[in-house]
């Protein structure tokens, strides 16, 4: 099963974690701030991510080739999901696993090698849960994981539907918090999984029910509430957005 917390989302619902009556545009704003060495930033400025999932499957028939969708326009700037590729992505992801705020939920702090086993265990796998960069404006900025639901072990605790597909996110660093990206992105993240996933009716995920700012994200982005499931870890808000209602929310 994916990580405990997700909304925006395990890792991004460590973001949002904060009490009820902050607002979801403020409700990233309380996380450490993460200075990247130059050695690491370096890894992505000096020529665009390359798409190629190198590593595995990265997103091929079990989820129509996430490498190939392309960006999706947002108010911030273009946005894509670009496959991990671990000797490229690595010192990145591991240093936001570092941010107490995310570590709090993702479980995924410490050395590289545990951030490095999460990855490899998914892109190992058969292609149903591919671990991505979220690119925005050519900067990687948050961490997703689009996974097949209908797949996966949370299948078992909603009446879930064949081709239903999830997302799990973390925003990466503390300037991209609080000034509603992350609604954007999660409307641009579905948005783009039903453009290129045509089988999909619908897009869900699982923040867990008492971070009412994720729960409040998911619902500006155009999700719905749609029930409540008991998961091993946590109570969680079941969040849908549905094909047929995209254009309308």
């Amino acid at each position: 099963m994916p990580p405990t917390e997700s909304g925006i989302d395990p890792g991004s619902e460590e973001t949002f974690d904060h009490p009820l009556e902050t607002s979801p545009d403020d409700a990233l704003d309380d996380t450490l701030d993460l200075h990247l060495p130059p050695d690491i930033t370096a890894l992505f400025s000096a020529a665009p991510l390359s798409t190629d999932p190198a590593d595995s499957p990265g997103g091929g028939d079990l989820l129509d080739h996430i490498a190939g969708w392309g960006p999706a326009a947002t108010a911030a700037g273009p946005f894509q999901l670009v496959p991990v590729r671990i000797e490229r992505d690595l010192p990145l992801i591991s240093a936001w696993m570092n941010d107490p705020a995310v570590a709090a939920f993702w479980e995924l702090a410490g050395p590289q090698e545990i951030t490095a086993a999460h990855l490899r265990a998914q892109l190992d796998g058969d292609g149903r849960s591919v671990p991505c960069l979220g690119v925005l404006s050519g900067v990687p900025m948050s961490y997703w994981e689009v996974y097949r639901a209908d797949l996966d072990p949370i299948a078992r605790y909603y009446p879930v539907r064949p081709h239903d597909t999830g997302l799990h996110l973390l925003i990466g660093g503390v300037a991209d918090r609080g000034r509603g990206i992350g609604t954007a992105l999660l409307r641009a993240a579905a948005d783009l999984v039903l453009d290129h996933r045509p089988q999909c009716g619908r897009v869900i995920a699982e923040p867990d029910l008492r971070n009412v700012p994720s729960v409040a994200a998911f619902l500006g982005a155009g999700f719905r509430y749609a029930d409540e499931i008991d998961l091993p870890a946590k109570r969680a808000a079941l969040m849908v957005r549905d094909r047929v209602h995209r254009h309308l929310l």
